[in-house]
């Protein structure tokens, strides 16, 4: 059955019916990757969702349960086709440092407050999303993307370390004590552990090299679950599995919306909010990066709202886009959003039906496969890219490489975002000045670089490119002023003003009283080619009054015919440039020194 077309919903109802876009994509074809895609994700989300929840202080089902309904409905309403919600490590550890105070962990108030948090926050980011506050994943450039992805994909490995050796590394360890545990302690590592770990990965990288039509991923978790329970029998050891899960649906529940619990959750629902978005629409965006989706930062609010919002109500809590089950529905070659319905669908599949079978299920398996997904979210060919195009954009991947290794997911995207604003509004605040002058040697006299042609004594021409703002007026008055100590008598410039975009009341000012000031000093500022929304901006600032709508004017042509007759007629009867078709008519006297043809100004 074919959805109805976009236009026939109201534009009220556009946000909650965002499956029509992607709809259209599902086939055949698709829907067999999907399958696999979702069962993979699905046998994935059994281990992680337990240690999710328990991190959280919530008991271990919610885990699971807060990766079956929020998982669908954020595919439904969500605009990537790759993200995968559910409960995530960062989200489990903020949401264990606000209601902690409040509550016992795996109390019943504590899962109550757990609730209220989650429908609080489904609330606010669907607010945002209809504020169309999504633009502010526009502040995160490619190279945060880039730096935070590769980042998260060594801490997925490093989270993973001591499930893949059997080293006894302290809960909670850092990145930095992980990795100097596991090397100052060799003597822990434990034979069996470590082997399963390594045929589980090895098994993965050899189907994935030379049999691509297997489900590489699959075929490795199920490896090496025989591999792991062959040698623990003949060595007579046991290993660490993910245990049985209880076999049941995820129970309705209802969030507490007493006074007290508002009250006690208040204090960091904006905290959780902002964290599980920028979580969400980060890895959203860095899978959309390898995908060359777009994603809609809008749509993506209110998808993760809406995913909460059922959370609350289905036995979950806080849930967001996760970087180790997005990761895996990608590799595992995900095709649409059905992907990850599906992987919620498995999901309460496998916990009715398989979730006992998971006592069979070594950790060390699951080590394997996502030490798998981590390297190939390391976008290796970008990175070199990176480093041999731009310093400064090197600079920030590295800087958010390293703040999400060593601080928190939040901390590090925020600095890669303070960082790329540092850098815009360092590269805005100087707007490139180009002297400008007719070529001599060109049948049309089109402008070019002053310094291959000469330039009239007495008007310069001035291409800027960039917004006149705040920031930037310190630069264009210096920048002016120096052009003018090297041609003194150039006391009329005009400015090429098509590169200019936006111009403020600072910028505007500006323009305002240099345009006093040369018009004191018998000279003037005058503008071509100014776009009609600048105009404006001068207008409504008041700096078109002063400035003069005679100076502006349509082409260079019409400015130079009639900026010419302004020009002092001394000047340029011994002016020896001639630069302009107008100086052609006009007599020169036959003795003149020195010869006055300017000198080369560079902007």
């Amino acid at each position: 059955m074919s959805l109805p077309a976009a236009r026939s919903f109201p534009s009220w109802l556009k946000p909650f019916t965002s499956f029509r876009l992607w709809w259209p994509r599902v086939n055949r074809e698709t829907t067999r990757a999907d399958l696999m895609a979702g069962l993979t994700g699905a046998l994935v989300a059994l281990p992680q969702g337990v240690a999710f929840a328990t991190i959280a202080g919530m008991p271990p089902e919610y885990g699971l349960y807060a990766g079956m309904i929020p998982a669908i409905i954020a595919a439904l309403f969500g605009s990537s086709w790759h993200l995968v919600s559910g409960p995530t490590t960062a989200a489990s550890i903020v949401l264990f440092s606000v209601l902690s105070p409040h509550a016992e962990p795996g109390t019943a108030q504590y899962v109550s407050l757990a609730l209220t948090l989650t429908f609080m926050v489904g609330v606010i980011q669907i607010v945002m999303g209809l504020a169309k506050l999504g633009t502010l994943v526009n502040f995160i450039s490619h190279s945060v993307v880039t730096g935070f992805t590769a980042g998260a994909a060594i801490l997925i490995a490093t989270n993973q370390v001591k499930h893949f050796t059997g080293q006894a590394i302290p809960r909670g360890a850092s990145f930095s004590d992980t990795w100097s545990h596991a090397f100052t302690h060799v003597d822990e590592i434990q034979v069996a552990i470590a082997a399963t770990g390594l045929v589980t990965l090895l098994l993965g990288i050899a189907v994935k090299r030379w049999l691509p039509r297997l489900p590489y991923m699959i075929v490795a978790m199920l490896g090496g679950a025989v591999f792991g329970n062959a040698i623990a029998r003949v060595l007579g050891v046991e290993l660490p599995t993910v245990g049985a899960l209880p076999a049941s649906l995820p129970p309705l529940s209802a969030p507490a919306f007493d006074a007290e619990s508002v009250r006690a959750v208040a204090s960091g629902v904006i905290a959780v909010t902002l964290l599980a978005l920028t979580e969400a629409v980060s890895i959203a965006r860095a899978l959309a990066a390898r995908s060359g989706q777009h994603v809609d930062g809008n749509q993506e609010f209110v998808g993760q709202g809406m995913s909460n919002l059922a959370g609350a109500f289905f036995s979950g809590y806080v849930a967001t886009g996760s970087f180790n089950r997005s990761g895996v529905n990608f590799a595992a070659g995900a095709k649409t959003p059905l992907a990850a319905i599906l992987a919620g669908v498995f999901l309460l599949i496998l916990v009715l039906f398989v979730a006992p079978w998971a006592q069979y299920l070594p950790n060390a398996a699951m080590a394997g496969i996502l030490f798998l997904v981590a390297w190939g979210l390391i976008d290796f060919d970008e990175i070199a890219h990176t480093f041999k195009t731009s310093r400064q954009e090197t600079a920030i991947m590295a800087a958010t490489f390293a703040a999400t290794l060593f601080l928190t997911l939040e901390e590090a995207i925020i600095i890669g975002v303070l960082l790329s604003l540092a850098i815009y509004l360092s590269r805005t605040s100087k707007p490139q000045l180009r002297v400008r002058a007719p070529n001599p040697h060109h049948k049309k006299r089109h402008f070019t670089d002053a310094e291959n042609a000469p330039q009239c004594p007495q008007l310069r021409f001035v291409r800027i490119d960039g917004s006149l703002f705040f920031g930037a007026t310190s630069h264009i008055r210096e920048t002016l002023a120096a052009q003018d100590q090297t041609a003194p008598d150039q006391k009329h410039v005009a400015i090429v003003a098509q590169g200019i975009n936006f111009i403020d009341l600072a910028g505007a000012h500006y323009l305002a009283e240099e345009a006093e000031r040369r018009r004191s000093q018998g000279g003037g500022l005058y503008f071509i080619r100014v776009k009609d929304t600048v105009q404006e901006q001068l207008a409504e600032n008041g700096a078109l009054k002063t400035i003069g709508g005679a100076n502006l004017f349509d082409s260079k042509t019409e400015a130079i015919a009639a900026l010419y007759k302004r020009l002092d007629p001394a000047v340029c009867s011994i002016c020896r440039a001639r630069i302009f078709r107008e100086c052609q008519g006009r007599p020169a006297e036959q003795a003149v020194t020195p010869d006055l043809v300017m000198p080369v100004s560079h902007a």
